[in-house]
C-alpha cells in the first residue's frame, strides 16, 4: 500500500462497464524519495479533496472492487487516515 494526498477528481462519462458508479480520484503520493506523478485511483471509501489515504495497488487493488474483480483497475483508495506516526514524531493528523 502508499499513502498519499487527494488532489483532485476525474469524471468520465464514457468508460469501462466494470467502472459504472465508481468515484475516481487523482491522488499524489506523499514521502516518495523519488519523483512520482499524480494518479487516479477508484475511491471505495468517501474520501474527499484533501484527504490523506491509503492506496492498495495491483491485484490487492481489484480485491476490494464492490463491482467486479474483472473490474481495469490498479489502484483503489481503502482507508482515510486520522492519524499518521513514524519514530515517535507525529507526522499527520486529521483536522
Amino acid at each position: 500500500m502508499r499513502i498519499a494526498r487527494v488532489i483532485g477528481s476525474v469524471v468520465s462519462t464514457v468508460k469501462s462497464e466494470e467502472l459504472t458508479g465508481a468515484k475516481l480520484l487523482v491522488v499524489a503520493p506523499l514521502g516518495e524519495t523519488h519523483a512520482v506523478e499524480p494518479y487516479v485511483a477508484v475511491d471505495t471509501v468517501g474520501a474527499g479533496r484533501g484527504e490523506v489515504v491509503l492506496v492498495a495497488m495491483g491485484g490487492a487493488a481489484r480485491l476490494v472492487q464492490r463491482q467486479s474483480s474483472q473490474a481495469p483497475v490498479d489502484s483503489t483508495i481503502v482507508a482515510i487516515v486520522d492519524r499518521l506516526e513514524t519514530e515517535a514524531w507525529v507526522n499527520y493528523v486529521k483536522d
